[in-house]
């Protein structure tokens, strides 16, 4: 009996993880599966090791105060590649810790597929040739991610991305004013963000009093997280959509780049990415960023399709700004969409699917 073992550290990593798990089952019902994640696939792995996505630990400081906790989740790694030897390890994205994983499983001489390349187009391009040392191949989800790594002499396949599969065809717009909130699905960026998003949903409320707005929860966070925060404004609704019912009729979505500005792309949602961070952390990245855009939609069209606001720029009073004649105009709303459909084709279906077959071919 084949033995899978698999390593997610954020939540859209394990659902694609979870969607991963899914597609190799119907070709190999056999299989095993150990996985290292969050809820989803603690769901459908049969041994699960460590959940790894509560630990979080994003940007340049918070790791360190999660260093006890990532230390304990990987004693749980090192412990179950020993125990119970896979055939192969399959890291998913989260570099700060994957690149070990990979590293650990290559000294065993185990094969590692890497699935969801780290962004390392983004920023720090020296990640690829530590990734080139450890990895068997990668499988990846963008298209320009194959000449990076085949110039780093890195074994490569384009699958196509996962969230495709997941999320229903676009839908049309609600018949009077729907906004989206999206401050991210780590409980530290929630944090961060919600004030913002809050203040910007009462300054929209004032100049377009018929407009609802959504507050989206991931499954990850509870429900009780969020009630300090909405506390003077108990008209701002908090969903969880999973079957992206609302998402998909938002007349215009503001929130943080990363998988929400992905899903708001992949839906035709005109969109506003906002993001901040703490001031050394911004400075950090800004010499670090090797890219002239943080959003997936702006990054894949190669020119600035969507507003970003970032840092200082990311006032409620900006956002405003930026909002209103994407919400007075439904000509302007209705050319962001489409362009930003026209980018959902350049992005293959199928992905979980193809990396299932790359993964049961390196193991045959």
């Amino acid at each position: 009996m084949r033995h899978i073992l698999i390593v997610a550290g954020d939540p859209s990593a394990d659902r694609h993880g979870a969607a991963l798990v899914t597609a190799l089952r119907k070709r190999d019902s056999s299989l095993r599966i150990s996985a290292m994640g969050g809820v989803h696939l603690q769901k459908t792995a049969n041994h699960f090791l460590y959940p790894l996505v509560g630990v979080g630990g994003f940007g340049f400081w918070e790791p360190l105060a999660k260093l006890p906790q990532l230390w304990k989740a990987w004693t749980a790694f090192t412990d179950g590649l020993s125990r119970d030897r896979p055939d192969i390890v399959i890291p998913i994205d989260y570099y700060g810790f994957n690149v070990h994983v990979a590293r650990r499983a290559h000294q065993k001489k185990i094969p590692v597929a890497y699935y969801v390349s780290p962004q390392v187009w983004a920023s720090r391009p020296g990640r690829i040739r530590k990734l080139a040392a450890a990895v068997t191949k990668m499988l990846v989800i963008f298209p320009f991610e194959v000449d990076l790594y085949k110039k780093a002499g890195v074994p490569v396949t384009f699958v196509g991305h996962p969230l495709i599969e997941r999320l229903p065809s676009p839908g049309a717009e609600a018949p009077t004013p729907v906004i989206g909130l999206l401050p991210g699905s780590r409980r530290g960026i929630v944090a961060r963000h919600l004030p913002l998003l809050i203040r910007t949903a009462e300054l929209l409320k004032k100049e377009f009093p018929q407009t609802r707005c959504v507050l989206f929860r991931p499954d990850e966070i509870e429900e009780a997280f969020y009630a300090p925060f909405l506390t003077q404004s108990p008209w701002i609704e908090l969903k969880t959509d999973p079957s992206y019912e609302t998402r998909r009729s938002l007349w215009l979505a503001i929130g943080v780049s990363g998988t929400a500005a992905l899903e708001n792309m992949l839906l035709g949602i005109p969109m506003i990415i906002m993001y901040k961070l703490s001031r050394l952390s911004y400075w950090i990245a800004r010499a670090l960023i090797r890219v002239p855009y943080v959003g997936i939609p702006n990054i894949l069209a190669g020119r600035s399709i969507v507003p970003e606001l970032l840092q200082d720029d990311a006032t409620p009073e900006r956002l405003l700004e930026t909002a209103r004649p994407l919400l007075s105009d439904a000509q302007r709303r209705g050319a962001m969409r489409e362009t930003l459909l026209s980018l959902r084709a350049s992005l293959q279906e199928g992905g979980s699917a193809r990396a299932a077959d790359e993964i049961l071919a390196m193991i045959a």
